[in-house]
């Protein structure tokens, strides 16, 4: 069962493929921050449910929040024995992943009286190779920040195995050209880490790292499949049939 308890409707970037770019309000109401009782709330309420795969995310970035890590540290703490989640996921566009961050976060994946697994995957929202490519698909200008902060995340990871890391990228008019320069970019830094990780056009799963080229979602969903399927082709990867996963 996934579930979704979005910390924030907060975003620091302007995705032009995201619902966040077009409207001012994300939910049509003013944007928040969850308040820890909610939070608390939340996750008892998850108790006795079977197989909950756990994510503090939809819209917003969840790394924005203030007490972003009080939260997700209390959320580890109360989970003995996966009581309350089996599985946990964070998407975050990498912004704010500070060396410190980062290790607590690792720190977590190694919780004592959790499954192995437990913190199974980061989902690092990239989309773009280049500078200019960055700017027109995010609508900001932190290409190189986010590129440092997650290549300092698999250094510091090194040969734990969890989480695994999902290096996506939506293929789209502002970015179609770079997929191949994407894909040789982070090809090179998964292969330093000498660790199986996959190359593919749709849902990765989580038994290993990935470079995800992600179609767009549109309303010409012809047209954006054709572009998907020929970015694919020019990165050398044979096409999928397309799985159910998790957003």
């Amino acid at each position: 069962m996934n579930v979704n308890l979005e910390l924030t409707d907060h975003c620091n970037i302007r995705c032009v493929m995201c619902s966040q770019s077009t409207r001012d309000e994300a939910h049509g109401v003013p944007e928040k921050f969850m308040d820890f009782p909610t939070w608390r709330s939340a996750l008892l309420g998850l108790v006795g449910l079977p197989d909950v795969h756990l994510c503090p995310h939809w819209l917003g970035e969840p790394t924005l929040h203030p007490e972003f890590e009080t939260f997700v540290e209390y959320a580890f703490a109360i989970n003995a024995r996966n009581r309350i989640f089996r599985n946990f996921k964070l998407h975050t566009n990498a912004v704010i992943l500070a060396p410190e961050r980062a290790r607590r976060l690792l720190r977590l994946a190694r919780t004592p009286d959790l499954a192995p697994d437990t913190f199974q995957a980061i989902h690092f929202s990239i989309d773009a190779f280049g500078v200019e490519a960055y700017r027109q698909v995010k609508g900001a200008d932190h290409r190189d920040r986010v590129f440092r902060n997650v290549e300092r995340f698999l250094t510091l990871r090194g040969a734990q195995p969890w989480p695994v890391a999902h290096i996506a990228f939506v293929v789209q008019p502002g970015n179609h050209e770079e997929v191949l320069h994407f894909v040789e970019h982070w090809r090179e830094r998964l292969e330093a880490q000498r660790r199986p990780y996959r190359v593919t056009g749709d849902w990765p799963g989580f038994d290993q790292d990935a470079i995800y080229l992600r179609r767009l979602n549109t309303g010409d969903q012809g047209r954006a499949d054709r572009q998907h399927a020929e970015a694919l082709r020019r990165a050398g990867i044979v096409p999928e049939a397309r799985r159910e996963g998790s957003f």
